[in-house]
């Protein structure tokens, strides 16, 4: 046994078992007991690959405290490895407390990849787009829910969310006042499971797609959400315009300039040429 333990970090099947992958079921034999969200449903999954170990809960509602309990466990030479129900422990789930726990403490701490909703999500998007905001669960409050969505709107990436089957109709309903009905949005239902779905249509009709078919409002969604077009980098505030022109009817051209330059504190070089072109089409 070792002097200190290790703890493994094991990503698990987000719906289809044979997902995982040969070094996690050789992590799950080999260590001295499991930390897991849910023991009920992590049994499940040992039992399936003929895999009997000791679980230890460590849910949201006693983390810290199983944090504590767990590094006192490695430090006495244990191998712990650290499950969630799917996916990736501390993604949207339990884990990144105990893992802190463990780091700060100087215990070896070992990622063991697997299955992500997010990256399976993407792949199958037809996405161009490059880049990604994670965002995880939106508040389950409505007026929180919208707060996080308008601090999101100018995001240039593809935004990506969890959302629970409870929650999809107002979520979308959301997504489509605040970020705009000509964003196109992705659902990603079910994935791996046997109904899986991706649906990728307008912000403005997702509702009506929800609605034609109670089915789709069921298991576990990843959204994925268009990004916000790029702005102009050369576009002028409409008051800089407003200004310029004024100065233009009355002044030649690169005194106009000159004194926009120092009005509005916008780059000289950008006025000039927007003074050109407006000279052109005069």
């Amino acid at each position: 046994m070792n002097a200190v333990g290790i703890l493994y970090v094991v990503a698990t099947p987000i719906g289809n078992l044979q997902d995982i992958t040969l070094r996690a079921l050789e992590v799950l034999k080999s260590v001295d007991a499991i930390a897991a969200e849910d023991t009920r449903h992590t049994a499940g999954l040992l039992n399936h690959f003929g895999i009997s170990k000791k679980l230890i809960a460590v849910h949201e509602h006693n983390e810290h405290q199983s944090a504590e309990k767990l590094l006192l466990q490695l430090q006495v030479g244990e191998n712990i490895a650290l499950v969630t129900d799917a996916g990736t422990p501390g993604i949207s789930d339990p884990g990144a407390v105990v893992v802190n726990v463990v780091r700060q403490a100087g215990v070896k701490v070992v990622p063991i990849a697997g299955v992500s909703a997010v990256i399976a999500a993407l792949s199958v998007s037809g996405i161009t787009q490059n880049g990604f905001y994670f965002h995880g669960f939106l508040p389950a409050s409505g007026a929180a829910r919208r707060k996080v969505l308008e601090s999101l709107t100018a995001q240039t990436v593809t935004l990506v969310f969890y959302e629970a089957p409870h929650r999809i109709v107002e979520c979308v309903a959301d997504i489509a006042s605040v970020l705009g009905t000509e964003r196109q949005l992705t659902f990603a239902r079910e994935l791996t499971k046997t109904f899986e779905t991706i649906y990728t249509c307008p912000a403005s009709r997702a509702n009506a797609w929800l609605q034609a078919d109670s089915n789709q409002q069921r298991g576990e969604f990843v959204l994925l959400v268009e990004a916000a077009p790029e702005k102009d980098a050369t576009a002028l505030p409409e008051e800089a315009v407003r200004i310029l022109k004024l100065l233009l009817s009355e002044l030649p051209l690169k005194q106009a300039v000159k004194l926009a330059t120092e009005i509005t504190q916008e780059k000289k070089n950008t006025l000039y040429e927007f003074a050109l072109k407006l000279k052109e089409t005069s």
